[in-house]
């Protein structure tokens, strides 16, 4: 798998590598040709109003030159007054149909990939996730999605047009005019384009340097106030607006020398602009001194330049938006380019129904070659039982419950369910039928009925209340003013760890699975709410598939096995019993167990 890289930090103006514009179009385009026959009839608005808006400097000239002539034929003007009028009334019309038609393919191009986006995250592997740093990648997507539809925008309203008005606007003074008005004006068009382009690109390199600090900065804003609480134990208030302010500085840098760039290249692009419209009105000038040209020739060539000019100096803006845009989207379809790592197979089965035995054969797995967590791991739990794995901290004991999810393929031996390898079974299937209590639980900044009712979103709100019931939560929550309703706050820091506990079992209950994991479920808590859970957690496990992962041995003693891990090996295994009187490692661990309670509790 391609591992997963923190953001780049480089000081501004410092090269990155270059945009692979087509790649990023050709992975865009499937999203905007499902809706070919909008886009079609918008680009036919496109072309229709540009025609009419080319098509009303030439009636003006035709109305200058008729009032101007010696026999003033009242009727001519008032016919051209009425065209006129309409070509303006058609040139906002097919505007407004041109967006009328394509703002349904635009929204639905953004909400596609936005989706499309978020579930790939969710499809990745949790080394992925690990790895990641939030800040920086939200800001991807938010950046990238908005840039998709700035993209569409630019394109469609401002880059194609420009070149439908170029291309008739050189037709009419080729036909009317000579070759001379073709040459002066492809002649500033090219420059002012290849200008905008080099300097543009030029630029490119200091702009993404903008926003990579900007993603950079971001990312360690969001890291410290999701640890706001470790700031404050540590009075580190001040190191952590230092390191922020280290990033701003980067940002800033880059920002100002991306402003200063920019007034150069906005400079260039109006000289360019003056030097072709003078050498244009100097031309149609002569000819009007000649006698070649009427007064209505130089306002027609005057109201050219006019329609010409406006649009193609917002066009250097356009151009530097979209290769922004282009920018912001290649970093979000990076994203959809990550290895899943964890996928399933083809021929990928659902989990048969019925009672449920989860077998460990000969299992070995580790996060880095180098480095071995389990060795020829091999265990059985049986349907109904409740198997229990203790051990010291880095034994491997909680790496049997991601195996068991699926969230890593073991490296050696394998898991198995019913007999069924969980590499051949859909993980939907086989995430479905396991629930699971963990050491940290994390809650949604949501209600309590909404965390609750997550464990099984279609279920009815009695189920809930069944499920809180049984969890030995549903009279706490009834004593809050409310009640269900109550927000528990960013990761459920509102609720002490016992309530947090209690929520996670209820909502493990009202999943229903067949497979139960309690990983180091009441580690964190105190004796006295640790004997309370307990309880709970013993009648949750009845009838169920249960593996209990624990560090204090006296949640585990009802086991119907307990198995002792050291560096990643079963050492011992049997009753509770059994392993004391065999006087081994889990009677050692045992006694020193009691020894810290006796000590606490004198």
């Amino acid at each position: 798998m391609r591992r997963a890289t923190a953001l780049p930090k480089p000081p501004a103006g410092e090269p990155i590598p270059e945009t692979h514009a087509w790649l990023t179009l050709r992975t865009l385009f499937p999203y905007l040709w499902a809706y070919r026959f909008r886009v079609i009839a918008a680009l036919g608005c496109l072309v229709a109003a540009k025609v009419a808006n080319v098509t009303v400097p030439v009636v003006f000239k035709n109305m200058i030159d008729g009032l101007s002539g010696s026999e003033q034929a009242l009727v001519l003007p008032v016919l051209l007054l009425l065209l006129y009028g309409a070509l303006r009334f058609s040139t906002a019309l097919f505007t407004e149909l041109r967006e009328f038609l394509f703002a349904r393919v635009t929204q639905r191009a953004v909400r596609q990939v936005a989706l499309e986006v978020f579930r790939h995250l969710h499809a990745l592997s949790l080394r992925f996730h690990l790895e990641r740093q939030t800040g920086g990648v939200s800001r991807d997507i938010e950046r990238g999605t908005r840039s998709i539809s700035s993209l569409i925008s630019y394109t469609l309203y401002s880059i194609l047009p420009t070149l439908v008005e170029i291309g008739l606007v050189l037709a009419i003074l080729f036909v009317k005019y000579d070759l001379g008005y073709v040459i002066i004006t492809l002649a500033s068009l090219v420059t002012y384009i290849v200008f905008t382009v080099v300097v543009s690109n030029w630029r490119i390199d200091i702009r993404r340097a903008v926003n990579e600090n900007d993603s950079a900065a971001n990312t360690r804003a969001i890291d410290s106030l999701l640890n706001y609480e470790t700031v404050k134990y540590f009075n580190n208030e001040a190191w952590e607006a230092r390191r922020y302010d280290e990033q701003m500085i980067q940002w800033e840098n880059a920002a100002t020398r991306s402003q200063t760039t920019l007034s150069f290249l906005n400079l260039g692009q109006q000289a360019i602009i003056a030097l072709g419209v003078t050498a244009m009105m100097w031309r149609a000038a002569q000819g009007v001194v000649a006698g070649t040209m009427s007064i209505g020739d130089l306002v027609l060539v005057n109201a050219f330049l006019i329609q010409l000019y406006i649009p193609l100096n917002f066009l250097g803006i356009v151009y530097r938006e979209i290769r922004q845009a282009m920018t912001d989207i290649e970093r979000m379809f990076k994203l959809l380019q990550e290895n899943r790592e964890i996928a399933d197979a083809p021929d990928a089965r659902d989990l048969p129904p019925g009672p449920l035995q989860v077998n460990f054969d000969g299992v070995s797995f580790a996060y880095e070659k180098e480095r071995s967590i389990l060795a020829n791991v091999d265990f059985a739990i049986p349907p109904g039982h409740t198997v229990a794995v203790v051990g010291h901290s880095g034994a491997g004991k909680s790496t049997l419950s991601r195996l068991l999810f699926r969230f890593y393929d073991v490296t050696g031996g394998a898991v198995r369910i019913n007999g069924i390898d969980l590499r051949a079974l859909k993980q939907s299937s086989l995430r479905a039928a396991i629930g699971i209590v963990p050491q940290d639980t994390v809650l949604f900044n949501d209600t309590i009925f909404y965390n609750i009712n997550y464990g099984r979103p279609d279920a009815s709100r009695d189920e809930v209340f069944a499920a809180a019931r049984a969890a030995q939560l549903h009279d706490f929550i009834e004593s809050l003013p409310q009640k269900y309703e109550t927000r528990v706050g960013e990761r459920g820091l509102k609720l002490s760890g016992g309530e947090k506990q209690r929520v996670a079992i209820a909502r493990a209950l009202l999943k229903n699975p067949p497979i139960l994991i309690f990983d180091e479920a009441t580690s964190a808590l105190d004796s006295a709410t640790e004997r309370a859970i307990q309880g709970q957690m013993e009648l949750a496990a009845v009838g169920r598939t249960t593996l209990v992962i624990a560090h204090r041995l006296s949640t585990v003693m009802n086991a119907d096995e307990i198995l002792v891990m050291e560096e990643g090996r079963i050492v011992e295994r049997g009753r509770h019993a059994a392993l004391l009187d065999a006087s081994g490692v889990y009677a050692g661990m045992w006694w020193l167990q009691q020894q810290e309670q006796a000590a606490e509790t004198a």
